[in-house]
């Protein structure tokens, strides 16, 4: 007997995955693939009515007139043997022939359930993604969508005709054997699948273990691979290997008891089936002995009972990987039900940006509601000002950009533009009415050129290349062998701090925002290129409303004003001169950073 082996994973509500399944089976929207679908039903139909009706009577009847000894009717005999080989050709050209018509309708199936997700996914929140693995979730959207074919297949082709096929062969048995032979089939149908779920129930607890261990196996793979210069920095390839290794031996044991767990089951099936045919051919050899049935009738309960235990014996395979395949598909219908943190309001009419006029009025906010990061934040941007915010880090500078964008809705107060309150509008319009220089630039592992066109969907080659003459990186990208079409790695490692910096800048002046957010856009270059890139910043923010967070005081002498935060509250403001003159907070770091400049440049000297 298999052990009882538990499993911390959460049940599967089989008949609540199905249903949500359905939908994609059965398109309201595509008419010609209902179409396809009934055909390939009627298809089916015919092949199964050519196994049961065609290819075993004709045998039989061969068989018997064979037996009788008579050598007159050996062209009957010639042409019952063709139209029982005729019959068994007939029912593998209705099944492929029902496989191509139904094929589009699986993979029609597979792209509207993988869109849905992908959709999906770019609609849930920040929070939601900073929070889970990229590779767990790719595993599981993976395997989720590959599922939905293989069930439509399995639900229509196996299962399906199954039933018609044991519907015809009792009808067989009841009419020329005798409700004996009914009750055997019948009861060892209802032995076969009770047995088979039993046995696949336990093996699905063990595969969905397995499937845990793999996820995590890959997650941490693709986490280590894409840290892989941090893995270099701390030596610790050895590590890195170690716990990998952990994690796929970990796999691999659970994949040998899954695996091993296959044996029951075959096993099981193997002694059910065998034990029918054995009594069920007994019947007719006593029915035989008694004069009821001839030679014939054996070959014919031979073969409809082989018939049936072919798809009996597929029926475990289907069990299993429907079972396997409600696991993967409730996995990611969870990833579906997943609710989006920010929606937009019911009825949420689009921004209309007008002057840019930036407020934030009372302003509260906390990642954690334990955990206040914002409290009480007053601001006034002017249409086309440039305002910096400075402060000590964990201040909440960057968490204004974040809530700029509504990533994260307030917990307290609003933001508007142009009297607007963001939380009201559209977050797409909102959205396309803000550009950001972030501090940090990823990059596609594309072009350039594509990277620098992703500000606007459907910017030309002309507009590119003027973003990047803006830029200031125009005369680089002509120096290099492709020109546009060079490609910048994973994340843009191919090119320099300063290079994937400007090639932001570009995107930005493609997008051509009205409102602009410079998120401490040079605190990672080094000085000589922070000038560079800082000249081309402050070319880029004239006619625009930007917000400038920044570490480096020196670069924001420029602002229109200067807001100084410390522990999410405004500390000061003013112009540059004018913070200094306060001699407070502003002016202390200010004299902090110069000492720190000083220090540098003697060394530098040395």
């Amino acid at each position: 007997m298999p052990p009882q082996t538990p499993s911390s994973a959460p049940e599967r509500p089989l008949l609540g995955t199905m249903k949500r399944f359905l939908p994609y089976l059965w398109p309201k929207d595509s008419p010609g693939l209902r179409i396809r679908i009934v055909i390939a039903l009627l298809l089916v139909v015919c092949s199964k009515l050519v196994q049961v009706y065609g290819a075993p009577f004709a045998l039989q009847g061969a068989i018997d007139r064979m037996a009788s000894g008579s050598r007159d009717g050996v062209w009957l005999v010639a042409a019952l043997v063709t139209g029982y080989a005729a019959a068994r050709l007939g029912g593998v050209l209705f099944d492929n022939l029902r496989n191509a018509v139904f094929e589009r309708v699986g993979q029609d199936a597979t792209r509207r359930l993988a869109s849905d997700v992908f959709r999906h996914l770019h609609q849930l929140s920040l929070r939601f993604h900073l929070e889970r693995r990229t590779g767990a979730i790719t595993k599981v959207v993976e395997r989720g969508t590959k599922s939905i074919d293989t069930m439509l297949y399995f639900l229509l082709f196996n299962i399906a005709p199954t039933i018609l096929e044991l519907a015809l062969v009792v009808g067989i048995f009841a009419t020329r054997f005798g409700w004996w032979l009914v009750a055997g089939t019948l009861t060892m149908v209802v032995v076969y699948i009770a047995f088979t779920r039993w046995v696949t129930d336990w093996r699905a607890k063990l595969r969905e273990q397995m499937n845990n261990l793999d996820t995590g196996a890959v997650a941490h793979a693709v986490d280590s691979l894409l840290n892989f210069e941090t893995v270099k920095y701390f030596n610790a390839e050895g590590r890195e290997s170690a716990r990998y290794d952990k994690a796929v031996s970990d796999y691999a044991d659970a994949a040998v008891t899954s695996e091993n767990s296959l044996a029951w089951l075959n096993i099981g099936q193997a002694l059910i089936t065998n034990l029918m045919m054995a009594a069920g051919l007994a019947l007719v050899v006593f029915g035989w002995a008694a004069g009821k049935f001839t030679p014939g009738d054996v070959v014919l309960v031979s073969t409809l009972l082989a018939q049936l235990f072919r798809p009996l014996d597929l029926l475990g395979m289907v069990y299993r990987t429907i079972r396997q395949g409600v696991i993967d598909m409730a996995a990611m219908f969870d990833l579906i039900d997943t609710d989006a943190e920010v929606k937009d309001a019911p009825g949420a009419p689009p921004l209309v940006v007008g002057k840019g006029h930036v407020r934030f009025e009372d302003v509260h906010f906390g990642y954690e509601p334990s955990r206040e990061i914002l409290k009480g934040i007053d601001l006034d941007i002017p249409p086309g000002a440039t305002v910096a915010v400075v402060g000590p880090s964990g201040a909440g500078k960057s968490t204004l950009a974040r809530l700029m964008y509504r990533f994260y809705d307030l917990t307290g107060g609003r933001i508007t533009i142009d009297g607007q309150d963001i939380s009201q509008v559209q977050q797409a319009t909102l959205r396309a009415a803000i550009g950001i220089v972030p501090q940090d630039t990823v990059l596609f592992n594309d072009t350039i050129g594509y990277n620098i066109a992703y500000g606007r969907e459907g910017a030309g080659p002309e507009e590119v290349a003027s973003a990047a003459r803006g830029a200031a990186i125009a005369g680089f990208i002509q120096s290099l062998p492709e020109g546009f079409d060079t490609r910048v790695g994973e994340r843009g490692l191919k090119l320099s701090g300063g290079e994937k910096q400007r090639v932001a800048i570009a995107r930005t002046l493609v997008k051509n925002p009205p409102i602009l957010i410079l998120d401490e856009a040079t605190s990672a270059l080094d000085s000589r290129t922070e000038a560079d890139i800082q000249a081309t910043l402050e070319a880029i923010e004239h006619g625009r409303t930007t917000i400038v967070i920044a570490h480096r005081l020196s670069t924001v002498v420029h602002a229109d004003r200067i807001i100084v935060l410390e522990a999410g509250r405004v500390a000061e403001q003013g112009t540059h001169a004018e913070l200094l003159r306060k001699g407070g907070l502003y002016a202390d770091m200010w004299a902090r950073q110069a000492q720190e400049r000083e220090e540098g440049e003697e060394v530098a000297a040395e």
